[in-house]
Protein backbone atom coordinates (compact mmCIF):
# COMPACT_ATOMS: atom_id res chain seq x y z
CA UNK A 1 0.00 0.00 0.00
CA UNK A 2 3.17 2.24 0.64
CA UNK A 3 3.62 1.85 -3.06
CA UNK A 4 0.26 3.49 -3.94
CA UNK A 5 0.33 6.17 -1.09
CA UNK A 6 3.80 7.33 -2.39
CA UNK A 7 2.29 7.70 -5.91
CA UNK A 8 -0.86 9.20 -4.89
CA UNK A 9 0.74 12.13 -3.23
CA UNK A 10 3.24 12.45 -6.63
CA UNK A 11 -0.13 12.42 -8.28
CA UNK A 12 -1.77 15.15 -5.73
CA UNK A 13 1.51 17.13 -6.00
CA UNK A 14 1.29 17.70 -9.87
CA UNK A 15 -2.48 18.35 -9.28
CA UNK A 16 -2.26 15.17 -11.57
CA UNK A 17 -4.97 12.44 -12.19
CA UNK A 18 -4.44 8.70 -13.73
CA UNK A 19 -6.82 6.10 -14.70
CA UNK A 20 -7.24 3.24 -12.72
CA UNK A 21 -5.91 0.49 -15.48
CA UNK A 22 -2.69 2.98 -15.66
CA UNK A 23 -2.20 2.80 -12.28
CA UNK A 24 -3.15 -1.04 -11.50
CA UNK A 25 -0.35 -1.60 -14.59
CA UNK A 26 2.36 0.21 -12.92
CA UNK A 27 2.53 -1.06 -9.59
CA UNK A 28 1.43 -4.27 -10.73
CA UNK A 29 -2.31 -4.77 -8.85
CA UNK A 30 -4.82 -6.73 -10.23
CA UNK A 31 -8.14 -4.56 -10.57
CA UNK A 32 -9.69 -6.06 -7.54
CA UNK A 33 -6.59 -5.42 -5.13
CA UNK A 34 -6.47 -1.85 -6.29
CA UNK A 35 -10.14 -1.17 -5.88
CA UNK A 36 -9.52 -2.43 -2.15
CA UNK A 37 -6.27 -0.82 -1.34
CA UNK A 38 -8.09 2.62 -2.65
CA UNK A 39 -11.32 1.64 -0.25
CA UNK A 40 -8.72 1.10 2.44
CA UNK A 41 -7.38 4.49 2.33
CA UNK A 42 -10.62 6.42 1.57
CA UNK A 43 -11.59 4.64 5.26
CA UNK A 44 -8.22 5.89 6.59
CA UNK A 45 -9.31 9.85 4.85
CA UNK A 46 -12.63 9.86 6.60
CA UNK A 47 -10.85 8.74 10.03
CA UNK A 48 -8.39 11.45 9.93
CA UNK A 49 -10.36 14.10 7.89
CA UNK A 50 -8.33 14.27 5.11
CA UNK A 51 -9.28 14.83 1.41
CA UNK A 52 -10.00 11.47 -0.17
CA UNK A 53 -6.63 10.53 -2.28
CA UNK A 54 -8.95 7.81 -4.15
CA UNK A 55 -10.56 11.41 -5.94
CA UNK A 56 -7.20 11.29 -7.64
CA UNK A 57 -7.95 8.35 -10.59
CA UNK A 58 -10.65 9.06 -12.82
CA UNK A 59 -12.21 6.38 -15.08
CA UNK A 60 -10.64 5.67 -18.85
CA UNK A 61 -13.81 6.62 -20.77
CA UNK A 62 -15.13 9.36 -18.42
CA UNK A 63 -15.82 12.61 -20.43
CA UNK A 64 -15.52 14.37 -17.15
CA UNK A 65 -12.79 12.52 -15.40
CA UNK A 66 -14.52 11.66 -12.83
CA UNK A 67 -13.83 8.46 -10.43
CA UNK A 68 -15.68 5.22 -11.08
CA UNK A 69 -18.79 4.53 -9.36
CA UNK A 70 -17.54 2.63 -6.66
CA UNK A 71 -15.57 5.65 -5.34
CA UNK A 72 -18.95 7.43 -5.11
CA UNK A 73 -20.79 4.80 -3.67
CA UNK A 74 -17.87 4.32 -0.89
CA UNK A 75 -17.63 8.10 0.09
CA UNK A 76 -21.34 8.00 0.50
CA UNK A 77 -21.03 4.98 2.79
CA UNK A 78 -18.63 6.89 4.85
CA UNK A 79 -20.91 9.80 5.61
CA UNK A 80 -20.07 12.14 3.08
CA UNK A 81 -22.52 14.31 0.19
CA UNK A 82 -21.82 12.75 -3.67
CA UNK A 83 -24.93 14.30 -4.66
CA UNK A 84 -22.55 16.37 -7.35
CA UNK A 85 -20.05 13.75 -8.41
CA UNK A 86 -18.18 16.44 -10.54
CA UNK A 87 -18.03 19.31 -7.30
CA UNK A 88 -17.30 16.44 -4.99
CA UNK A 89 -14.47 15.15 -7.08
CA UNK A 90 -13.12 19.17 -7.81
CA UNK A 91 -13.37 19.61 -3.64
CA UNK A 92 -11.39 16.45 -2.82
CA UNK A 93 -9.36 16.82 -6.13
CA UNK A 94 -8.17 20.50 -5.33
CA UNK A 95 -7.42 19.94 -1.75
CA UNK A 96 -5.26 17.21 -2.05
CA UNK A 97 -3.07 19.89 -4.87
CA UNK A 98 -2.85 21.96 -1.76
CA UNK A 99 -1.73 19.73 0.54
CA UNK A 100 -0.96 16.30 -0.48
CA UNK A 101 -1.18 13.59 1.91
CA UNK A 102 2.58 12.12 1.84
CA UNK A 103 2.96 9.09 3.80
CA UNK A 104 5.39 8.90 6.36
Amino acid sequence: MKRLEEKLAALAAAGETITYGALAKELGLRMADLTAQLEALMEQDAAQGRPFRAALLRQRLSPDHLPAPGFFLKAAELGQPTNDPAEFTKAHRDANSMSPNIPG
